[in-house]
C-alpha cells in the first residue's frame, strides 16, 4: 500500500509553511532517518526526516511551493516490493495539497473584496454548503483562535466551511464568513456581536485605499512574507490583549564596564582565541535572570484561570534578522555563568541569522531583554511577547552629568524601560523588579557570586 508524506506540524503553533526544498527525487530508495527535504517555517528553516522507508514514487508538492498547509499531501512512498508507477497514479487523488499550497492567494483576494453594504440578513453565508467536511457528529473541528473570532461575531461555526487540514475551519475562513454577512449564530445577541468583529480582528488598510493615494509607477510592491505575517499578527493580539505598563530607570555602568574588561583580559585561550568575550548585552542578560530569580512575583505568565509562577528565568533576547526579528532563549540564565551565556548566545545569534533554529530555542521563555544601545537609542518601550508578561528595553551607554555627594559628575549611563502586563505585574513591583536589576548593573560583582 503506498505511504502517504504529510507536511508535518514542526511547531505547536505552526498551520502552514513553505516546501524550501526536495533532497529526493522520484525513484530515489530512502529509509527512515533519511533527511528528504527542507521546510520553512515563519522563523526557521529545518530538516524533515523520512519515517517509513520505500522508494520515491511521486513528489505531489513542488519544490519552492509556498502556504502548504499542515497534514497536506506531499509525497508518496511505494512500499517495500510495491509497483512504483502503481503508487504514483494513486497520488493525485489521495489529498489536494497543491490546492493547498494556493490557499493564501485566495485568501488575499478575499480579503481585498470589499464587503457588501447591505446584506440581507437571512442571506445564508457563501461558505455555508460544503459545512461537513468539517464536522464529526456534533462537533465543528477549528482553531483555538477560530473559535474565539466566531463567538465575539455571532457566527455558527457549523455553518462556515473549513479550508484548514481535514476541513478544519481557520481564522481566515471565519473572517471571509463575517465579511460575507452571513453564517449568523441563532442568537439575540449575534448582532451586536457583529458589530464589534472589526474591531476584534482588525485589518491593515486595502491594497487600493493605499494606493490610490500615490501616483502610479511611483513605488513596488513587496508582498509579505510569513515571518512579517505572524510578527504583524502577535504584535497586534499584544497590544489588544494586553494592558501594557511602562517603568524606566538610570543605571550607571562605569563598574560594570571595569569588571567586563578585566573579565575579558583575564579570559582563557583556545587555539590562540579567547574562550569568551563577554558584551554588555550578555551582563544584562544575567541580571535581568538574578532580578527575576530575587523577585520571582515578577517570573509569571497570566492566564484566565491562573498565574503561571515560573521556577526558572529563561530569558529570549531580541535578535535582528533579515525580514524581522527573533528572540532565542538562555534557559536557566540565572544558573549559569557569564562566559557561558556569552558563548550560548553567541551561537544562538548565529544560527538564528541562518534561520537554523530549533522551535524549542525561541518558542516560550518567562522574559524578553531588546537592546537597541548598538544602534546609538538612547530610550524606547517594548512589545511584550506573550506568554511574557515583561520585556526590558535597553538604550545606550552614554557619559551624562550626574550628582555624587552634592558635587557634578560625569558616568557612564544607561536607561532601560520595563515593559509589564499590568493584569500580573503591577506597577510597584515593576519598580521593584527593576531597582533589583539596576543593583546587579551598579554592583556588578554580585553577578559573579
Amino acid at each position: 500500500m503506498p505511504i502517504n508524506i504529510t507536511m508535518p506540524a514542526l511547531s505547536p503553533t505552526m498551520e502552514e509553511g513553505n516546501l524550501a526544498k526536495w533532497l529526493v527525487k522520484e525513484g530515489d530508495t530512502v529509509k527512515s532517518g533519511d533527511v528528504i527535504a527542507e521546510i520553512e517555517t515563519d522563523k526557521a528553516t529545518m530538516e524533515v526526516e523520512a519515517v517509513d522507508e520505500g522508494v520515491v514514487a511521486k513528489l505531489v508538492v513542488p519544490a519552492g511551493t509556498e502556504g502548504v498547509k499542515v497534514n497536506a499531501l506531499i509525497a508518496v512512498l511505494a512500499a517495500d516490493g510495491e509497483d512504483v508507477a502503481a503508487a504514483a497514479s494513486g497520488a493525485g487523488s489521495a489529498a489536494p495539497a497543491p490546492k493547498a499550497a494556493e490557499t493564501p492567494k485566495a485568501e488575499a483576494k478575499t480579503e481585498a473584496a470589499p464587503a457588501p453594504a447591505a446584506a440581507p440578513a437571512s442571506a445564508p453565508a457563501p461558505a455555508a454548503a460544503p459545512a461537513a467536511a468539517s464536522t464529526s457528529g456534533n462537533r465543528t473541528f477549528s482553531s483555538p483562535l477560530a473559535r474565539r473570532l466566531a463567538k465575539e461575531a455571532g457566527i455558527d461555526l457549523a455553518a462556515v466551511a473549513g479550508s484548514g487540514p481535514h476541513g478544519r475551519v481557520v481564522k481566515s475562513d471565519v473572517e471571509a464568513a463575517v465579511a460575507g454577512g452571513g453564517a449568523k449564530a441563532a442568537s439575540a445577541a449575534a448582532p451586536q456581536a457583529a458589530a464589534s468583529a472589526p474591531a476584534a480582528a482588525p485589518k491593515g488598510a486595502s491594497d487600493e485605499t493605499v494606493l490610490k493615494l500615490f501616483e502610479p509607477g511611483s513605488y513596488e510592491l513587496v508582498p509579505h512574507d510569513g515571518m512579517r505575517k505572524v510578527i504583524a499578527k502577535r504584535l497586534v493580539e499584544s497590544k489588544q490583549t494586553v494592558p501594557h505598563f511602562y517603568v524606566s530607570v538610570d543605571c550607571e555602568l562605569d563598574a560594570l564596564l571595569a569588571l567586563r574588561a578585566q573579565l575579558n583580559d583575564a579570559a582563557p585561550r583556545k587555539d590562540s582565541a579567547p574562550a569568551y568575550k563577554l558584551s554588555v548585552n550578555d551582563m544584562v542578560i544575567k541580571a535581568m535572570a538574578l532580578a527575576l530569580r530575587d523577585v520571582p512575583d515578577a517570573n509569571v505568565s497570566w492566564t484566565e484561570s491562573n498565574m503561571v509562577k515560573h521556577k526558572h528565568a529563561d530569558v529570549g533576547v531580541a535578535v535582528s534578522i533579515p525580514g524581522g526579528l527573533i528572540t532565542p532563549i538562555i534557559r536557566k540564565a540565572e544558573e549559569k555563568t557569564l562566559s557561558a551565556i556569552s558563548n550560548e548566545m553567541r551561537d544562538l545569534g548565529k544560527r538564528a541569522k541562518d534561520r537554523k533554529l530549533k522551535p524549542e530555542e525561541y518558542q516560550g521563555g518567562t522574559t524578553s531583554v531588546s537592546n537597541m544601545g548598538m544602534m546609538g537609542v538612547k530610550h524606547f518601550a517594548a512589545v511584550i511577547n506573550p506568554p511574557h508578561a515583561t520585556i526590558l528595553a535597553v538604550g545606550a551607554g552614554e557619559q551624562r552629568p550626574v550628582v555624587k555627594n552634592g558635587e557634578l559628575a560625569v558616568a557612564t549611563v544607561m536607561t532601560v524601560t520595563l515593559s509589564t502586563d499590568h493584569r500580573c505585574v503591577d506597577g510597584a513591583l515593576g519598580a521593584e523588579l527593576l531597582q533589583a536589576f539596576k543593583g546587579y548593573i551598579e554592583n556588578p560583582m554580585g553577578m559573579l557570586v
